[in-house]
């Protein structure tokens, strides 16, 4: 082999070397990307948890409220029925007394059942957030072996890279299918 042809190989070899590293420069870049968008929507997901719990316990509160207010009606239409000395003043006030405490037991029924319902969009959005987290962890894992590629310059940590970036999308893209 003449001294042209060596530096010729050489030269090829590292123009190779570099295309090879371009593509894994470039995969690191996607995936670094696809995890800054991941971290956003995980972030965004755990926020609406926190408000929707939030609105979950406000609505509690509200039950807690009307059922309080229902009780203490009935306790007042009971005690002006065991006190009615035939009064008609106290007998009609009783009788108000007691139609308001059924109106209250239904809007607290209501109440509750709005509650619940928040509740449900709580919970949807945790498994949600839970998702996102997974992809967010899986395309970190994928990053850092993927960048191994850059100083090991052995291909299988760029392989092995990809396959956790490629299940980090995965887990981030089911959490929108969540129900």
């Amino acid at each position: 082999m003449e001294a042209h042809e060596v530096s010729e190989l050489a030269e090829n070899q590292e123009h190779g070397s570099e295309t090879g590293l371009k593509r894994v420069s470039f995969s690191m870049s996607l995936l670094a990307v696809l995890l800054a968008m991941t971290a956003v929507m995980g972030h965004r997901t755990h926020t609406e948890a926190v408000l929707q719990q939030a609105r979950a316990s406000d609505q509690w509160n509200l039950y807690q409220a009307r059922k309080m207010r229902a009780f203490n009606a009935r306790s007042i239409a009971d005690v002006l029925t065991a006190l009615h000395t035939g009064n008609p003043d106290a007998a009609a006030l009783a009788a108000r007394q007691s139609a308001y405490a059924e109106a209250e037991t239904d809007k607290a029924t209501d109440e509750q059942n709005k509650a619940k319902e928040l509740e449900e969009k709580v919970e949807l959005a945790e498994r949600r957030a839970e998702r996102f987290d997974l992809g967010e962890a899986l395309l970190q894992i994928g990053v850092i072996i993927t960048s191994i590629t850059l100083l090991t310059r052995r291909q299988i940590y760029w392989h092995l890279g990809t396959v956790f970036g490629v299940c980090g999308i995965v887990a981030a893209i089911l959490a929108f299918f969540v129900h």
